[in-house]
């Protein structure tokens, strides 16, 4: 195990890197897709049609470096989730495991977004090209993906952020006060074994809800949907103690005379 004095500063170094990840990968599903990338070669009249994508190597190799992108990203952050890949990486890192996965999650998301290949000339499945689509259409989607990192955010802060990032781990640690999954009640770790994806609904109205929806962005947006579908297992018990939580923590926060600091409160 190592000193103590050496988990703090670890443990803050994946999260500074989950934290950058995560602003650049606001940028890369949100903001170059409403407010414009790369200019088209041709312009729109360049695409080609379905059929004859298929048989276009311009559109095709690219599409396979995409995918073969995203499979890196899902095959890392399935197996490193999984309980044997967990139990070692808690034998030889201890409490830091959290933050490794961590660590080692934003490292291939950073390489989807940086080594990821546009297809300007690709078909497109929608369009907002002739007025007022081409200009109320992209204003909408970019109130909508506004209102679902919002969204997001606030989930993250409700299902204890600093437990996702893997800093509470470290802190509990260094004061000696244990695991802080002990803690759970049981029906939170029932909650957190069939979610591990809480912001399932926001994150697919990101990657769906754009104003032009091209070749690159529809491999991403079916193959991110099928890993969010299939990673989620939740049932009324699960909804109704969500619905519970959620119910406490609003009431918490309306309650200002008595502080903040219960209002952020995480599950239990």
């Amino acid at each position: 195990m190592a000193p103590a004095l050496l988990l703090i500063p670890a443990a803050l170094a994946s999260f500074i890197l989950a934290f950058g990840t995560g602003v650049e990968f606001v940028r890369f599903t949100s903001l170059r897709p409403l407010l414009g990338g790369a200019p088209e070669p041709g312009g729109p009249d360049a695409r080609q049609g379905w059929l004859a994508a298929v048989q276009d190597r311009s559109i095709l190799v690219p599409l396979a470096w995409d995918l073969g992108l995203l499979l890196l990203f899902v095959g890392q952050h399935s197996l490193m989730a999984t309980e044997i890949v967990k139990a070692w990486m808690s034998r030889y890192f201890g409490v830091l495991q959290r933050s490794l996965y961590v660590a080692c999650t934003a490292l291939a998301l950073q390489l989807v977004m940086r080594y990821w290949e546009p297809v300007p000339r690709g078909p497109v499945l929608w369009e907002a090209r002739a007025e007022p689509w081409a200009t109320w259409v992209p204003l909408l989607c970019f109130v909508l993906h506004v209102i679902s990192w919002l969204l997001i955010f606030s989930i993250l802060l409700v299902f204890d952020y600093a437990e996702l990032m893997g800093l509470k781990q470290v802190y509990y640690h260094v004061l000696g006060l244990g695991e802080p999954l002990a803690l759970k009640s049981p029906r939170a770790l029932r909650l957190f074994s069939h979610l591990r994806h809480p912001v399932c609904v926001e994150l697919l109205m990101v990657l769906w809800v754009v104003p032009t929806l091209g070749t690159d962005r529809l491999l991403l947006a079916l193959l991110l949907t099928l890993y969010l579908g299939l990673a989620h297992g939740l049932d009324q018990q699960d909804l109704r103690y969500l619905r519970a939580q959620l119910q406490r923590k609003l009431h918490l926060l309306s309650r200002p005379q008595e502080g903040a600091g219960p209002g952020l409160c995480p599950l239990t």
